[in-house]
């Protein structure tokens, strides 16, 4: 089995909390249903807007993210599948659809550390 990360992207924030909670539902259902079969190592978090950006050889630091709200990373979480197909597998009931969002799926590396580390 390998790991995967999904990373959501275009998450809408519902206007009320009666939506939240029907969402946030939803959410915690699919969740629960990967953890069940065995799929969900682990839950993620949401990832608060802002922040900052750190690029260039000369490490300058300026606010962000700033992208498209579609194109922003709103959480992740860890996922085991035998491979990239079933991931992508589980990752089609993801409520984020609903909102017209995505799911990245990438394979998490294993990198091994020496002595020391």
């Amino acid at each position: 089995m390998t790991e995967f990360v999904y990373l959501y992207r275009g998450y809408e924030l519902p206007a009320s909390p009666g939506e939240m909670q029907k969402k946030t539902a939803k959410w915690m259902a699919w969740l629960k249903d990967l953890s069940d079969k065995g799929h969900l190592k682990s839950l993620g978090e949401p990832l608060q807007p802002g922040g900052k950006v750190v690029k260039g050889t000369k490490k300058q630091v300026i606010d962000g993210p700033y992208a498209e709200a579609k194109d922003v990373v709103g959480g992740y979480s860890i996922i085991v599948a035998r491979d990239i197909e079933q991931a992508v597998e589980f990752s089609l009931e993801c409520p984020i659809f609903e909102d017209g969002g995505s799911v990245e799926i990438r394979p998490i590396g294993q990198i091994e550390l020496g002595d020391g580390y």
